[in-house]
């Protein structure tokens, strides 16, 4: 592709992305496909000649976004919704240009530099400890998963060595994210030595509980290792009280890993630091800035004061020598500290969100958001029709139609199909409720207005 074609195309996808952003309320939340509707309109086969630009770009109009769930849609209050910015457009369009691969420092020294300066300002807003050591991840999944493997290092080092395990046990809530199971089984602990902790009234994790089973592990000859409290669990984003949990691990020596991923940018606002009160004793801590500081997908913080632990979880008996990492003492490679060899440079969407909004502008959005988030839990105790199904925390409103579960499913789905709105469902207490989740950088008081008298109609249509 000549430069001047490049041009032409990069400035009809930037004008298309422009327009998107503005116009996104109009395009329909989740879309009217079936299954394998898309595949059934593309062609079977690969071209055998390469296609003019226009052709694909007007495909991808016509058939890739009417094929689309739009998570940049203001509207999406589903999952933990998230959005991707202006600015973290731009990093990731240059992201791709410069086409980066920081496996070591001398193969990307801005990637891996920047990635050390964005992480630590974002270290020192959130209050962390100075000696917490930042890496990107692309998920949560993956950096639960590499602390799990620290968390077994730590506690069993020969298992690196032979593949012989002991019976090590993680502890972590009966609300916890999926994520942290998987990442135990891959860390090769089985299903049989997970413990999931009972909750309290407000879904917590009681640390008395989770005392008793170390406990009763240890007596049956067992080797507790791990335990993942969670700050704003994904069903209610409840908080697991950390200082408390924190003390029990210290107790009995286990590996401290902080799932905050969705909860944890509210640290920023200094209401709201209360909810980091115990992280100084965290081995690792996991924050992902693609579900709340507008930057996006994928990009997921874990944060260590004990890199050398992951360091020597990956270690190898002989480095080949290809990937040999002679450096002076400030050169930083990251791939010594994660599975992925591979490294895109995800530190520069960060880096234009941070420089873009600022903390202030970021402390002003979050705030919004929580503040937007609780008039709809107002509303919601008010309306007799309805009733909270869980504290509203942060920006997270869990609640319910007052009628059967069956109701709030057909609610849930007549919501959804009106295109309008996109929320998503749980189970607390037994029962089946709403969850609705203001995340997107472009929600105003006006859309959620609108989401709530849709689920007020919808309500009205199953009584």
């Amino acid at each position: 592709m000549s430069p001047e074609e490049f041009r032409a195309a990069a400035h009809e996808a930037v004008d298309w992305i422009a327009d998107y952003l503005r116009d996104a309320r109009q395009y329909p939340v989740l879309p009217r496909i079936q299954p394998g509707q898309l595949i059934d309109c593309l062609p079977k086969a690969g071209p055998e000649r390469g296609e003019p630009i226009e052709v694909i770009l007007r495909d991808f109009r016509e058939r890739i976004v009417p094929a689309t769930t739009h998570w940049n849609h203001p509207r999406f209050l589903a999952y933990f919704a998230n959005s991707a910015s202006g600015p973290g457009i731009l990093g990731e369009m240059l992201c791709a240009a410069l086409n980066s691969n920081h496996m070591l420092w001398k193969t990307g020294p801005a990637a891996a530099e920047l990635e050390q300066v964005a992480l630590g300002w974002l270290r020192q807003w959130l209050g962390l400890p100075q000696e917490f050591f930042g890496m990107i991840h692309d998920t949560a999944s993956s950096a639960t998963m590499h602390s799990v493997m620290a968390a077994r290092e730590a506690a069993a080092p020969q298992v690196r060595i032979s593949g012989e395990y002991p019976p090590l046990i993680l502890y972590t809530s009966e609300h916890a994210n999926l994520s942290v199971d998987r990442a135990a089984l891959t860390a090769g602990i089985g299903l049989n030595h997970i413990r999931h902790v009972a909750i309290d009234d407000e879904f917590r994790m009681i640390p008395a509980v989770l005392e008793t089973a170390i406990k009763s592990d240890l007596a049956g000859g067992k080797k507790p290792f791990c335990v993942v409290p969670t700050l704003g669990t994904t069903s209610s984003a409840s908080l697991d009280p950390l200082p408390a949990i924190a003390a029990v691990a210290r107790r009995y020596g286990l590996w401290l890993h902080v799932d905050a991923a969705y909860a944890g940018p509210a640290a920023l606002l200094d209401e709201y630091k209360r909810i980091l009160e115990g992280v100084e004793s965290a081995d690792s801590l996991v924050v992902n800035p693609h579900k709340w500081l507008f930057t996006p997908m994928d990009l997921s913080i874990l944060y260590t004061r004990r890199p050398e632990v992951f360091r020597r979880a990956l270690s190898m008996e002989e480095t080949p020598a290809y990937i040999e990492t002679a450096g002076g003492e400030r050169a930083v490679n990251f791939s010594e500290y994660a599975l992925s060899l591979g490294r895109r440079f995800r530190a520069l969407k960060l880096w234009f969100v941070l420089r873009y909004y600022g903390r202030e502008g970021i402390e002003r959005i979050l705030r919004e958001h929580i503040r937007i988030a609780h008039n709809l839990a107002a509303w919601i105790s008010r309306d007799p029709g309805f009733e909270l199904a869980a504290p509203a925390m942060f920006s997270l409103v869990c609640f319910r139609f007052r009628g059967t579960d069956e109701q709030n499913r057909e609610l849930l789905e007549r919501v959804n199909a009106t295109g309008q709105a996109f929320l998503s469902g749980t189970m607390l207490n037994g029962r089946f409720v709403l969850r609705a989740a203001i995340g997107n950088i472009g929600t105003t008081a006006a859309d959620v207005e609108a989401v709530w008298r849709l689920v007020k109609d919808a309500g009205r249509a199953c009584a």
